[in-house]
C-alpha cells in the first residue's frame, strides 16, 4: 500500500501562483509514476501532469503546458506541481496518484489516492 497525502492548497488571486505537495509514505518503492488531477465542482476528475519517479519524464495535458511544473524530491518521496497564471476556472480540489506500472493519463491506472487539496482561485 502507499500512502498520499497532499497540501499546500489555499486561496488565490487570478494571475497568481500556488505550490501543491504530495508526501508518499508506505510501499513507495512500488511507484513507477505520480499523478495530479483536478476536480472542478460537478466536474470528472481530469489529468493534469504527471513525473515518472525514476528519471524524471513529465507529461502534461495541453491545456496546462506552461502554466504547469511537476517536480519530485525521490529522498522525500514528495512530488511538487507548482501552478502559475492562475484562473477562476482552475478552481479544483486537486488530488495526487500513484501508478504502480506506467506513466499514463488515465485515471484508471492510478492505484492510489490522496484525500485531495481545495485551491480557489477567486478575487
Amino acid at each position: 500500500q502507499v500512502q498520499l497525502v497532499e497540501s499546500g492548497g489555499g486561496l488565490v488571486q487570478p494571475g497568481g501562483s500556488l505550490r501543491l505537495s504530495c508526501a508518499a509514505s508506505g510501499r513507495t518503492f512500488s511507484m513507477y509514476a505520480m499523478g495530479w488531477f483536478p476536480q472542478a465542482p460537478g466536474k470528472e476528475r481530469e489529468f493534469f501532469s504527471a513525473i515518472r519517479w525514476s528519471g524524471g519524464t513529465v507529461i502534461s495535458a495541453d491545456f496546462v503546458r506552461g502554466r504547469v511544473t511537476v517536480s519530485r524530491d525521490n529522498a522525500k518521496n514528495t512530488v511538487f506541481l507548482q501552478m502559475n497564471s492562475l484562473k477562476p476556472e482552475d478552481t479544483a480540489v486537486y488530488y495526487c496518484a500513484a501508478d504502480p506500472h506506467r506513466l499514463g493519463v488515465a485515471t484508471e491506472g492510478y492505484d492510489y489516492w490522496g484525500q485531495g487539496t481545495q485551491d480557489t482561485v477567486s478575487l
